[in-house]
């Protein structure tokens, strides 16, 4: 490879939760032999978090090494059809390698806006009858060939990948594949009934004819070998995002797999198949003789949803999240903490485990570290280089980190203390019932070494760490970054409070402390 660079590959699951990977959950019920395999040649992270607990913004970070907070996305996702959340000038992980000789591809799903270049009509989202299917009329075929044969103006080709393919969202339309700034075909049917729904998907809409999602995790395999062989011909470094589409819903599982979890539950089944796609990925490093000097990673962008029948899964023995508490979408560690895994031959120990707090936004300064060009101070201002630690150093790379959930809710942590800003989850999960009949304090304060399920709120205890982590907070936002740089501005007002009408001062509660 030119220069000695290594090759990259970053595999991201979707809504997969830290206890779904057997490694890091022995007394799990699911076994996970792919991503188990993945540890053994290389090195378990213990406390990785994504920034966010919910899509878009997780993956808005991974790729500019920024809070999403920062971004003009405050609260949510983006949503269907909607507009670019990665700003044209914002430096991006493949757009910085590019400067370096790298060729990139992101293959699967995209969820940061695609710049649909169209209005959105009721023909592109319809209201229908449940059980009944819609009927595509000649004027949304006409409107459909109008908007799908026009390019997008804001997908992946745009923030510095040379190539894509993948869809938008699974579960939201257009139900077709993308490739590039186009649509492959132009879809001319609304998505059967049968489809909506139940864990499928949740939105109707425009659809290429005969689409099934069991489609879609075969053809990212098929499609990442493709790119893997390819690039293993040529003399420049490659950097492969493979954002999968599961175990998120649908919850289309392939006939292999259905059932093979012994858990009854289809999630759990794709949680399978999943790892089967990365063992896939793995074997074609191998096979087209590049695994020796590939940079290989494998995470999730937030924990396991809880609407997916976490209830009957913790029954039956498997916890998604472990020993950590809550799920996607919340502040506490189960909506954020991931199972991330990284081998790199002859750089990193074979079943090596680092214990020390990195977060998904450090991606991009990893890869400046790789390449020997450090970021300018406009580009990931809160990205980390991981490097020291897959080189088996023991001393901290971060001094803090922040979470998001998606009710807008803050935490911070300082490697052993973190501060969650709301007294239940911050998002869909429901304060246990003994909390809530006490009353819920306003902020929770926990000691994460000796109490990583965060069931003891010490914010009376301590109130020394609370204000001092508020004040370390409130100056993150200000300042525009959490690493060593220049001042920057957020791209909208951060409020760390949300308390509504004056929100952006300190709430009266905190001078009790």
């Amino acid at each position: 490879m030119r220069g000695g660079l290594p090759n990259i590959v970053f595999f991201l699951a979707d809504d997969m939760g830290y206890g779904d990977v057997s490694c890091f959950n022995p007394a799990g019920r699911i076994k996970t032999p792919h991503f188990d395999r993945l540890a053994q040649g290389g090195m378990r992270f213990t406390d990785a978090h994504s920034s966010s607990a919910v899509c878009s913004p997780s993956r808005y970070g991974v790729l500019t090494g920024r809070y999403n907070w920062r971004s003009t996305l405050q609260s949510g996702i983006v949503g269907p059809y909607g507009d670019p959340l990665i700003a044209p000038d914002r430096t991006t992980v493949p757009g910085f390698l590019k400067r370096h000789g790298y060729y990139s591809g992101c293959i699967g799903k995209w969820h940061l806006g695609m710049g649909w270049d169209f209005e959105k009509d009721a023909s592109f989202r319809p209201e229908g009858t449940p059980g009944k299917d819609l009927v595509a009329t000649g004027a949304d075929r006409a409107a459909w060939q109008d908007a799908f044969t026009r390019p997008t103006t804001g997908g992946p080709t745009t923030r510095g990948f040379d190539e894509y393919f993948g869809v938008d969202v699974p579960n939201w339309p257009p139900y077709c594949y993308i490739e590039n700034d186009r649509t492959v075909g132009v879809p001319s049917e609304y998505l059967p009934d049968r489809l909506l729904g139940n864990n499928l998907a949740s939105i109707a809409g425009p659809a290429m004819p005969y689409w099934h999602f069991e489609q879609l995790l075969p053809e990212w395999a098929k499609r990442a070998d493709r790119f893997i062989e390819a690039r293993a011909r040529n003399d420049e470094p490659f950097f492969l995002y493979l954002p999968m589409t599961s175990p998120h819903t649908p919850l289309s599982v392939n006939k292999p797999w259905i059932g093979k979890s012994g858990l009854d539950n289809l999630y759990a089944d794709l949680v399978l198949e999943t790892d089967d796609v990365f063992g896939r990925i793995l074997d074609s490093l191998a096979r087209h003789g590049v695994a020796d000097n590939t940079l290989v990673m494998v995470t999730s962008d937030n924990g396991c949803a809880p609407y997916i029948g976490v209830d009957r899964l913790e029954a039956r023995g498997h916890r998604p999240s472990a020993h950590l508490r809550g799920y996607k979408s919340d502040v506490w560690d189960g909506g954020h903490r991931m199972p991330f895994i990284a081998r790199r031959p002859g750089v990193i120990e074979p079943g090596s485990v680092c214990d020390e707090l990195v977060c998904l936004t450090d991606l991009l300064a990893t890869c400046a570290e790789i390449v020997g060009d450090p970021l300018s101070d406009d580009e990931g201002e809160d990205s980390v280089s991981m490097m020291p630690l897959f080189g088996g150093s023991a001393t901290p790379i971060r001094s803090h980190l922040v979470n998001h959930s998606v009710q807008v809710k803050f935490a911070i942590r300082d490697r052993r203390w973190k501060l969650v800003l709301c007294p239940g989850s911050g998002g869909w999960t429901k304060p246990d019932a003994e909390a809530a009949a006490e009353g819920l304090p306003p902020v929770q304060l926990y000691d994460m070494e000796s109490d990583p399920g965060e069931r003891n709120n010490l914010h009376r205890e301590r109130p020394d760490r609370v204000k001092e982590l508020v004040a370390t907070l409130e100056k993150l936002v200000h300042d525009g970054r959490s690493t060593p740089g220049a001042k920057r501005t957020n791209d909208a007002d951060v409020d760390i409070w949300k308390l509504g009408a004056g929100g952006g001062t300190t709430p009266d509660f905190l001078d009790d402390y």
